[in-house]
């Protein structure tokens, strides 16, 4: 078993910036991809950004590159979200997720992942 659990949440301003962190515990996740979702009432949970643990390899939604970066710490276990110029369709749950992928593809959709956090809201204001 992973357990994942979010912080770092909160209210911020437009053009603001928040840092959302996931300590990881459990199982070793060596092979692992691990990624962050979030989930707007309009459109469900939407994949935001991946890292491979092992290569740091990354991907990033359309709606977040050049704003927001994703990275992992081995040495505590935590992955980080680092989300700048914020607007208000950030707005979300924010949630940290991990599975195994076959050559360390990460899914895109939120049912290829099998370990989940309890969340953590993120709320930006105009």
């Amino acid at each position: 078993q992973v357990q994942l659990i979010e912080s770092g949440g909160g209210l911020v301003q437009a053009g603001g910036s928040l840092r959302l962190s996931c300590v990881v515990s459990g199982r070793a996740i060596n092979s692992y991809v691990m990624a962050w979702f979030r989930q707007v009432p309009e459109t469900g949970r939407e994949l935001v950004a991946t890292v491979n643990w092992v290569t740091a390899e990354k991907s990033y939604a359309d709606s977040v590159k050049g704003r927001f970066t994703i990275a992992r710490d081995h040495t505590k276990n935590l992955v980080y979200l680092r989300m700048d110029n914020l607007i208000p369709e950030d707005t979300g749950i924010y949630y940290c997720a991990a599975d195994q992928f076959i050559g360390g593809i990460p899914g895109r959709n939120s049912d290829e992942y099998k370990y989940w956090g309890q969340g953590t809201q993120v709320t930006v204001s105009s």
